[in-house]
């Protein structure tokens, strides 16, 4: 017969660290808006799958009162279970426990839970909910954060990493979701900056808020640090759910079929895209045609609107998106733009994830701005992200295709496998009036009536390069197809480029112009 006291002490250890930081904080934590840790687990897990690791960790150090604040777990839950039935590893911090700060044996357990998530090649994904590093441990707790930064960077390109941020991540905690593919937040209760208010403005004066400083509308929309938003917890939990249901375990999953019984003829093209080119339309219905019905899911929609990234299904089959807005910028490219799309092409490249590129871009976006900004270093992000790329890549060329932001969107030249192209497709250096200002100035100028020199001049621009036939007649583009051939002509270029075996050059890493 067990001693029934060591039972009831396990009992009375589990029933601890179930409590959290207590009632009180239990029910503060309610009121803000925000679920428990392991109320956050609970509900984002298959029902019944979550095994939790490590829980009665706490931590060694006494001082300044550490002795008394001891709590089993040490703010944080970490653990595996089933996301539709998928392995997923996870961290939760808990901030009814002392704020959720972390300290070393909290850190020492998120990173054993990033080790098992590496070595069973699964996806992680890290909630934060914390007010930072535990002052009372010191240096003990920025060596943590050092251990998580190194471990997020090694696991990168090998198992797919998600950051949520559903309260408080301030100081240098914020690298830790840097380092992540993808980030999360909730649009009322997370915030996320490297210097706070108090900080600020007694260094500059300026009076900010949390919200105007890091919140979910900030890095969304501005600084393109966070990939997705959404009012509350429970509605994110289920956005992460949903991305999670494109993405592979880990780089090494084997690619599932296309299934071709899936694939249904497009025929909405026309209805459209006008053949005019100065008029705008919204690229996110031509994307919603090509994929299978309701399965677009957009990445930083609210970021560099000009251009649009996500997932789509074609034939049940996971096809990352790269496509020109140009309701937006006439769907130019500028700085922000290229930083969005190499990052999201890079991903795709990191698991064998194929890329569909939709080309409708008149230019590098241009303007005094644009070149203090970078736009060459950051343009040269999205060229070097296509090149590196050894995924199957198709592209569409829909209607403009103009100089230097024609060859960045995948073009043959970049690498593309197979380039397609509609008849109202214009592939050339510039737009014909653009054009006649230059080639033609002299004609222009000698001309008595200089109005219509100049438009005899764009009208034989137009016949001859306004067109994808030169370009089809170099092998720039492989083929120009009817609109109502375009799913089937893409789905059947990516069957066929299923097995594709391209090998990078052998060397230790290219040097990425960040």
């Amino acid at each position: 017969m067990w001693d029934q006291k060591s039972i009831q002490s396990l009992k009375d250890k589990r029933a601890a660290h179930n409590a959290g930081g207590g009632e009180a904080r239990v029910e503060k934590q309610h009121a803000s808006g925000k679920m428990t840790a392991r109320e956050r687990l609970d509900y984002f897990f298959d029902r019944g799958t979550f095994v939790e690791v490590n829980s009665l960790v706490e931590s060694r150090i006494n001082d300044f009162g550490m002795d008394k604040k001891k709590v089993l777990g040490d703010g944080v839950i970490t653990g595996y279970g089933r996301v539709a039935g998928k392995l997923v590893f996870a961290s939760a911090q808990d901030f009814t426990v002392g704020g959720g700060s972390l300290g070393e044996a909290q850190a020492q357990k998120i990173c054993r839970i990033m080790d098992m998530a590496y070595d069973m090649r699964a996806p992680f994904v890290s909630i934060n909910d914390s007010g930072g590093a535990r002052i009372e441990e010191g240096i003990d707790s920025l060596s943590g954060y050092g251990g998580i930064f190194y471990r997020h960077s090694k696991m990168s390109g090998v198992v797919p990493q998600i950051a949520v941020i559903m309260g408080p991540c301030a100081g240098g905690a914020c690298y830790a979701p840097a380092l992540c593919d993808f980030i999360f937040m909730t649009q009322e209760t997370s915030q996320m900056y490297i210097t706070g208010p108090a900080v600020i403005k007694a260094v500059t004066g300026e009076t900010v808020t949390t919200a105007e400083l890091g919140g979910a509308a900030v890095h969304t929309a501005k600084s393109g640090v966070a990939h997705f938003s959404y009012p509350d917890d429970k509605s994110c939990l289920n956005g992460i759910r949903q991305l999670l249901g494109y993405l592979p375990s880990s780089f090494e999953d084997k690619q599932t079929e296309y299934d071709e019984s899936a694939i249904t003829k497009a025929t909405n093209f026309q209805a459209i895209v006008p053949d005019n080119k100065k008029s705008s339309y919204d690229v996110k219905h031509v994307i919603e045609e090509i994929a299978d019905r309701g399965t677009f899911m957009e990445i930083q929609p609210d970021f560099a609107q000009n251009i649009v990234i996500g997932f789509i299904r074609m034939g049940h089959k996971t096809v990352g998106v790269v496509v020109n807005q140009p309701k937006i910028l006439a769907g130019s490219l500028d700085f922000n733009a290229g930083d969005k799309a190499a990052r999201f092409i890079r991903f795709c490249d990191c698991f064998n994830i194929p890329i569909l590129t939709l080309v409708d871009v008149p230019a590098f976006l241009p303007g005094k701005q644009q070149e203090y900004n970078g736009i060459i270093r950051h343009g040269a992000k999205m060229l070097y992200a296509y090149s590196e790329a050894t995924v199957p890549k198709v592209s569409l060329i829909m209607r403009k295709a103009y100089g230097g932001a024609y060859i960045a969107m995948n073009s043959k030249g970049m690498g593309a496998d197979m380039v397609f192209a509609w008849p109202i497709a214009e592939i050339a250096v510039m737009g014909a009036d653009g054009a006649a200002n230059i080639i033609g100035r002299k004609r222009i100028e000698a001309a008595e009536d200089k109005d219509a020199e100049r438009q005899k001049i764009i009208s034989e621009y137009e016949e001859k390069f306004m067109n994808p036939y030169v370009a089809a007649a170099r092998g720039y583009v492989d083929e120009v197809i009817l609109p109502e051939e375009t799913k089937n002509k893409i789905v059947s270029a990516f069957i066929m480029l299923k097995n594709k075996n391209q090998k990078a050059p052998a060397k230790k890493h290219g040097n990425l112009p960040l």
